[in-house]
């Protein structure tokens, strides 16, 4: 078996580990998961069509094997200043990359390397910085710099607010988003999502729904731990866990602990294979599914599907149609 094979299954059975490529704008130091990655390619100006009146950070649309593709500089964009040790030789690439069912390219400085590592290593943004919606998830220090991990779907979001749950108001106009039924106030539900403005619109989305049980964290370590501070409280009264959890919906990418390893922790070390855990991420793809299933997921939906989301967690505690307020 080749090393690479080795490392992907190891990817795949919820071991906390990722690999993120690094690379840089002016002199800052970046780095995203490998998942979201489809490509690198040199940055050639002949392929890009300008779009007139758009914000300077968007360049335009990139032709790509007969497609188009959005392309945002993101220097220009984080507003990054050139780095005096660049080399004038150096050439601009496009990092091509898919999330949320969409393609898109980001115009950087140049690719450094990939780096293995585990959630665990990965400093969430503090919440002082959270308050001003910064474009980063966390920081890792790798030898001797520090590493941004860029928030795409935030970034993408200030272009494209319909790609993904942001801070204003989320948009959904199906019936699962606005429907209420009376048993999802009585339901307990833990969220856990690393992005203070997807976070913030799906609990807007979650709570206009009806879903007053839920409680939402900010990474899956922190989720995990509220779940064995339930465990013990159901153990001590001699109750049922479901007495007091109904439901876990999980991003996958997050510092500390990502939502594969929070998924395999829920069904595999605690044994609550009867505790749904929802997977909702920019991630969900056919091999990520397969990673999704190996770990016991009993679903999962790709941002922004928040009308599956609802479908799915009404389905899975046994709330229909008929059981929905007049309204």
């Amino acid at each position: 078996m080749r090393e690479g094979e080795k490392m992907d299954i190891l990817l795949e059975s919820g071991t906390n580990e990722l690999e993120i490529i690094e690379f840089h704008v002016g002199s800052q130091p970046l780095g995203i998961n490998v998942q979201k990655l489809k490509e690198i390619i040199s940055f050639d100006e002949s392929n890009l069509t300008a779009i007139p009146e758009s914000d300077p950070a968007m360049l335009g649309t990139l032709l790509l094997r007969g497609e188009t593709i959005p392309l945002i500089d993101l220097k220009k964009h984080l507003k990054q200043r050139q780095s005096e040790e660049q080399s004038e030789e150096e050439r601009p690439v496009v990092l091509v990359c898919e999330f949320n069912h969409r393609t898109n390219g980001f115009k950087i400085d140049g690719v450094n390397q990939i780096h293995r590592v585990s959630w665990s290593d990965v400093e969430p943004i503090a919440p002082f910085i959270n308050q001003f919606k910064p474009r980063f998830t966390g920081s890792i220090h790798i030898e001797e710099r520090e590493i941004l991990i860029l928030d795409l779907e935030h970034i993408v979001g200030e272009f494209d607010p319909e790609s993904v749950l942001g801070e204003s108001e989320p948009h959904d106009d199906s019936e699962a988003a606005t429907e209420n039924p009376a048993q999802r106030q009585q339901l307990k539900v833990l969220m856990a999502e690393d992005s203070s403005i997807i976070r913030s619109g799906i609990k807007k989305v979650l709570h206009k729904a009806g879903f007053d049980g839920l409680e939402v964290f900010v990474d899956g370590d922190e989720c995990y731990r509220r779940v064995l501070q339930l465990k013990a409280e159901a153990d001590a009264d001699g109750e049922d866990i479901k007495q007091r959890l109904n439901l876990i919906i999980s991003d996958i990418e997050m510092p500390k602990m990502d939502g594969l390893t929070l998924c395999r922790k829920v069904k595999e070390e605690l044994g609550y294979k009867h505790i749904p855990v929802l997977l909702f991420s920019s991630l969900i793809n056919p091999p990520m599914e397969i990673k999704c299933d190996s770990v016991g997921a009993d679903g999962y939906a790709a941002k922004p599907e928040i009308a599956k989301l609802i479908g799915m967690m009404d389905s899975f505690c046994g709330i229909t149609p008929e059981q929905t307020l007049p309204g």
